[in-house]
């Protein structure tokens, strides 16, 4: 296969794991995480274990289809020494080489291991395909500060004008956060392994995986990490504003309620005096009504006037819940819509196309 073919069947690949993420797994993930389906704990742990073995299968299954590198060719890791390499060579070539296996694949195989050897063996060739894969070894690419900034830049920044889009509302704001920290994190995990001289990586963390190897591996799981962070982060938002917003409305119907009921007892209190309830009724009332502060205990005040009132303290009151849940309604109008996610799906294949 050319060059070429590999690089569009490489953007393709992108651009269905890409949709598959977007348009099954999401859905999928929204569907477990829905409100009332299960218990919140319980919602949350089948959603990060859905997850987890979907992104696990799909990089299992593109693993398999890369198949081994170089160090797992010649069954050596990637702190052997060339002597250990040449030794492994030596045993793979005895039993692959085409005179002495008589199987159909075996000379494929032994130009596979052959090929493994040759840049093992050269120390040159040996670090250029650990930092760059064999894409670095055919294009002979090395080390350049400049170009690696710049498709550095190009990915990052791609991915995060894209996570942005898709994150595009208040309830988004903290999975929006999570992903750019991931972003941050695998940028700063990327210009350490390449930037660095040798493989940083500890001798038992994936001995035969390359820098190449592991970044590739971070990319791959990327769209299932930022899906992830979507679905949870909408499932967990509490939106303080609603919660605020009923607590007023609720407010301000027991205000018009205290007012109706005020306004019975105004009438009842009327039609006492108008009916000679006598002074004794009247300072009953005065004594028994709710008190209001000080100016409650003012001599020569009629029940009627002190219910008055209260009746403009709660008008006034009841205003001022009313403006406040006018404010947050008319805040809470600016949510996103739907035209974020198609945008973020154009500037995915724009940029795909562009840079590859």
């Amino acid at each position: 296969m050319s060059e070429s073919a590999d690089a569009g069947s490489d953007d393709f690949s992108g651009l269905t794991g890409f949709f598959f993420y977007a348009f099954i797994v999401h859905p999928i993930t929204a569907w477990i995480l829905r409100p009332g389906r299960f218990e919140r704990k319980k919602s949350i742990l089948y959603a990060i274990a859905f997850l987890a073995g979907l992104a696990a299968i799909k990089t299992g299954l593109e693993m398999q289809q890369r198949g081994p590198n170089y160090y797992g060719l010649l069954g050596v890791t990637r702190s052997s020494s060339p002597l250990e390499i040449k030794r492994a060579y030596k045993k793979l070539s005895l039993q692959l080489h085409p005179d002495k296996n008589p199987s159909p694949d075996a000379s494929e195989k032994f130009d596979a291991v052959k090929q493994a050897h040759d840049v093992l063996m050269d120390l040159e060739f040996r670090e250029v395909y650990n930092k760059f894969g064999v894409e670095g070894i055919r294009n002979n690419k090395r080390y350049d500060e400049t170009q690696f900034l710049m498709e550095t830049a190009i990915y990052y920044i791609s991915y995060g004008m894209m996570a942005f889009m898709l994150t595009l509302g208040r309830a988004s704001g903290d999975a929006r956060n999570w992903i750019f920290t991931g972003l941050i994190a695998m940028l700063v995990v990327e210009v350490v392994l390449i930037t660095s001289r040798g493989n940083p990586l500890p001798p038992w963390f994936l001995p035969q995986a390359t820098e190449y190897d592991f970044l590739w591996l971070l990319k791959s799981l990327f769209p299932a990490f930022l899906n992830g962070c979507r679905s949870l982060g909408a499932y967990l938002y509490v939106d303080l504003d609603a919660q605020t917003r009923q607590l007023l409305l609720a407010l301000q119907e027991q205000n018009k309620d205290i007012l109706l009921v005020l306004r019975d007892i105004q009438i009842g209190v009327q039609a006492i005096q108008t009916h000679g309830g006598g002074p004794t009724g009247t300072a009953r009332l005065v004594t028994d009504g709710p008190s209001t502060g000080s100016s409650s205990s003012v001599g020569g005040a009629t029940p009627t006037g002190k219910i008055k009132e209260l009746q403009d303290r709660l008008r006034s009151s009841n205003n001022t819940v009313a403006a406040a849940v006018q404010q947050l309604q008319s805040d809470g109008t600016g949510k996103s819509s739907n035209m974020g996610f198609y945008l973020m799906i154009l500037g995915y294949i724009v940029i795909s196309y562009m840079f590859n």
